[in-house]
């Protein structure tokens, strides 16, 4: 972009203010006591950043939005043409609360629903199981049938929201639930919109929510994949998620290394499978996290979305532009809220999605100030989703497209964790692919390594918490938080067995035995988690007739 004689007089330049003008006032007053690095510590921050630190040809490296290699954006018009969808998170605890949260949200101004379960349901339970007890409604709703779903989505037309399912082993289940629901409404299967996160790659490496064996884990996957590409074609069939490997503690260099490195496992099971890249990419999508520096952030998504068309151009040969798209959701940080004083909460989520939306997210999740300890209360999420509002009505930061693009520090950055994710993608390729590197443990490894290092910063006062470790106060101050009812859950099991005595049990039946030969065999499975849904099979018959044909995974074995 500069004349190389140029830029030899810049770099000349900076020498002399370096020793000079900065570096006789450095010597006298000296600079703040900090590490100046990115918040994962993975680049150091120089003072100042000029044409001369930045290597960029513009064409091959930026481009335009919507095209290739897709820097500065997937679209075209990015949000001048349409706003990011502003994707509330929730998930009360009975099917009944969460209505009545989503249609607050709709009333709010939320353009898109984000479902979070409980935990019996993400492991393949029913509310009745002994594993079940003391968890259902804990941390989401409690799915059990069909009925369940008929209440989350009574008189929300599933043919004008998009909904987003935080679901990973049982995936097909819930997928098979929302396509029976948009069959009840009368709503075509090819105007369904939403997504699935049905990652279960992340889930072996950062939550430990896995059920089957990578195997055939895989093979649901890819049943997925096939279905949707020809019922549900708007449906994004998979949430590539990056966001709970960052949870855990992986530098943001390390998320959009083993996230991408997960989409490319994914990509080669369908292909193994027999599938056309360029039937099922173009539903592919992702999920990352938003911490707090900014510029590393925006760098981040940046550098990941270049990146991915690298992969499916060179690796892939996909040929489809929208098979090269990134696409995203964010979620700001969870592990980054703090219990206390958490008013500093709302500060952080704040400029954690202005990072997202500076680097082109297509939708957004704010957290709610609260959720550090426990469910957020209604007018929490109403403030969180207040934050992206006013990030796009009065902030200006939606007003034109990648506005950091051209900035020497923003362009170094990404193009530093662009560097440094390639080469962690280079040592997982040479360690058998990302499930080898997976089952070994190396890339679990990988992680703990930087938490632990980050522990350290935090608990030594190298790294500085608001709140935590400097700033405190000796008090807090009482706190509404959200509240589960106790009795939540008999009623739920009691529903269950009401849901149980009124069915069909010989359609019951007959569709189950259907998924299991077709469980045994290669037929695609999707079909058949359909039919048992809508004969209100629950989500542990299910998922026990897949344990039983698949096994389930115990790691180390």
């Amino acid at each position: 972009m500069y004349d190389p004689d140029e830029l030899v007089e810049i770099r000349e330049a900076k020498e002399s203010w370096e020793a000079g003008t900065y570096g006789e006032t450095v010597d006298r007053f000296g600079e703040r006591e900090e590490a100046f690095t990115t918040d994962t510590g993975g680049q150091e921050v120089d003072p100042l950043y000029t044409p001369a630190d930045v290597e960029v040809d513009y064409r091959e490296d930026l481009g335009y939005p919507g095209e290739e290699p897709y820097t500065r954006g997937v679209y075209s018009t990015m949000h001048r043409g349409r706003l990011w969808t502003m994707r509330q998170y929730a998930g009360m605890g009975t099917a009944a609360e969460t209505n009545e949260r989503f249609r607050y949200l709709i009333d709010e101004g939320s353009s898109g629903l984000s479902m979070a379960f409980d935990l019996p349901t993400q492991m393949g339970y029913d509310s009745d199981a002994a594993m079940a007890e003391g968890e259902v409604g804990r941390s989401g709703v409690a799915i059990d049938t069909l009925d369940d779903f008929e209440t989350v989505f009574d008189s929300i037309p599933l043919d004008e929201v998009s909904t987003s399912m935080t679901i990973n082993a049982p995936a097909g289940v819930l997928l098979a639930m929302y396509v029976a629901m948009g069959d009840e409404q009368g709503v075509p299967r090819e105007q369904l919109r939403g997504t699935i996160q049905n990652d279960i790659m992340k889930e072996y490496i950062a939550r430990n929510l896995y059920i089957y064996p990578p195997k055939e884990s895989m093979r649901l996957i890819t049943d997925i994949f096939e279905f949707c590409a020809a019922e549900t074609p708007k449906f994004n069939t998979i949430s590539i998620s990056g966001y709970h490997i960052r949870e855990a503690g992986s530098t943001a260099a390390q998320e959009i290394a083993f996230t991408l490195g997960d989409g490319i496992e994914y990509v080669e099971a369908a292909l193994d499978a027999g599938l056309d890249v360029d039937e099922f990419a173009p539903q592919l999508s992702f999920f990352f996290n938003a911490h707090n520096n900014i510029f590393e952030e925006a760098a981040k998504f940046r550098a990941a979305r270049r990146m991915w068309a690298q992969i499916m151009d060179e690796r892939f040969g996909a040929e489809n532009p929208k098979s090269k798209q990134l696409k995203f959701h964010t979620q700001t940080g969870g592990s980054t809220l703090t219990a206390q004083q958490i008013e500093n909460n709302v500060v952080r989520v704040s400029y954690q999605a202005l990072a997202a939306v500076l680097g082109g997210t297509q939708s957004l999740h704010t957290n709610g100030k609260d959720e550090a300890l426990a469910l957020p209360t209604e007018k929490s999420v109403r403030t969180a989703l207040r934050t992206q509002q006013i990030l796009a009505h009065e902030s200006g930061a939606a007003d034109t497209i990648d506005p950091l693009a051209g900035s020497y520090y923003v362009e170094d950055l990404t193009d530093g964790i662009e560097e440094e994710a390639f080469e962690i993608l280079e040592e997982v390729d040479r360690r058998g692919g990302m499930l080898e590197a997976v089952e070994s443990g190396w890339v679990q490894r990988q992680i703990q390594d930087v938490a632990f290092e980050r522990q350290q910063e935090i608990e030594e006062g190298e790294r500085i918490i608001v709140g935590v470790n400097e700033f405190e106060v000796d008090e807090e101050p009482e706190m509404d938080l959200e509240e589960v009812d106790p009795d939540q859950e008999q009623n739920q099991r009691e529903r269950l067995e009401e849901v149980k005595a009124e069915r069909d049990d010989d359609a019951v039946d007959d569709a189950l035995a259907g998924l299991r030969e077709a469980a045994r065999g290669t037929e695609n499975v999707m079909p058949h988690i359909v039919d048992a849904v809508k004969a209100y099979a629950t989500v542990q018959e299910i998922s026990d007739v897949l344990r039983d044909e698949f096994g389930e995974y115990k790691p180390g074995r």
